[in-house]
């Protein structure tokens, strides 16, 4: 995998998302919401993925909207689907995901990237847009949510959770990668100096209430747990994030646990996935692409006693069932 960075700055920028339609109740892009109609494609290993996998599983989308899983190993022509009998996706009929962007542009030369979802029918692709996929599932698709589905976007709050969602992106999500694959030290600095303040000041605001925003869990949690799900197994060591481990700062450390322990979270992580991804694909950052022991996933099941702070994950819904026995992980430790 080559990574791109300003040859001048040593800076890399995640490329914009090319295909934005958007699936809605009404079709006014051409993309109605309908059961069984669409796929979703994920990779495990992908931290962007990883917020419609536990979206989807909060809002009990599993029946309506397929899933399809990605091999965490990408070779040139990015994701495959060889985890699938024959390496093909069974419902798609397609080897790579970059077939399903070429039947929406086949002049398309840009990056393939997940989450992706397809219009089963046209084998075509919808949107990679990923900021806008798990708003949608939460707005869009509320006919089909079950019965208890927690309010993941409630509007009341969207100011505030669109607010805090804008500095996590640029000093978390984002951050790490920019501290990763930076080419020139100042870069690098930048990034590392954004990020560790900006975990410190998430670290204050989550030392008295047990959510980002609001008493239950919300979109802006979601976002933050799959960077924060990562962070000592691939982030600390593999990106040069090194101040601190996740497990070394108590606030953030309690906070992802629990979140982690909650259903929909923990049961939608697959740390080989993770790891063997980052480790073998990103050569440049490690060429003899060896993939480490540690740490001790165990301690993701330790007591983070964030229940002392009240809170009321699901707000007035319920838990979501265990995932569908297709999609169930082995087990993680």
């Amino acid at each position: 995998m080559t990574i791109p960075t300003d040859p001048e700055t040593g800076e890399f920028h995640r490329a914009p998302n090319r295909f934005a339609d958007r699936i809605t109740e009404d079709g006014r892009d051409g993309w109605p919401v309908e059961p069984d109609r669409y796929r979703l494609v994920v990779s495990r290993a992908c931290p962007w993925a990883s917020r419609a996998l536990v979206v989807r599983r909060l809002l009990g989308l599993e029946p309506v909207l397929s899933l399809a899983v990605a091999d965490p190993i990408q070779d040139e022509r990015s994701w495959r689907f060889t985890l699938d009998p024959g390496d093909v996706d069974p419902v798609l009929g397609i080897h790579y995901l970059n077939e399903a962007y070429a039947k929406a542009d086949p002049d398309y030369t840009g990056g393939i990237s997940v989450p992706a979802v397809v219009d089963v029918p046209s084998g075509k692709l919808v949107t990679n847009d990923y900021p806008r996929i798990t708003l949608d599932l939460s707005t869009e698709w509320t006919a089909h949510h079950r019965e208890g589905a927690p309010e993941l976007y409630p509007e009341p709050l969207r100011d505030e959770i669109d607010e805090v969602n804008r500095g996590v992106h640029a000093d978390v999500n984002a951050a790490v990668y920019e501290a990763g694959f930076a080419s020139k030290q100042a870069a690098y600095d930048d990034a590392y100096h954004r990020l560790f303040t900006r975990l410190d000041e998430l670290s204050r605001r989550l030392e008295s209430q047990r959510y980002l925003v609001g008493d239950t869990i919300t979109e802006a949690d979601i976002r933050l747990f799959t960077t924060l799900v990562r962070f000592d197994a691939v982030y600390h060591g593999h990106f040069k994030c090194n101040r601190n481990k996740l497990a070394e700062l108590p606030v953030l450390w309690a906070y992802a646990r629990d979140l982690f322990q909650t259903p929909g979270f923990g049961d939608t992580v697959d740390f080989d996935h993770i790891k063997r991804h980052y480790y073998q694909v990103h050569e440049q950052i490690n060429p003899m692409r060896i993939v480490p022991r540690g740490p001790d996933l165990s301690t993701w099941a330790t007591p983070h006693g964030r229940e002392a702070l009240g809170g009321r994950p699901f707000g007035d819904g319920t838990p979501p069932g265990p995932p569908p026995a297709e999609e169930v992980l082995p087990p993680q430790w």
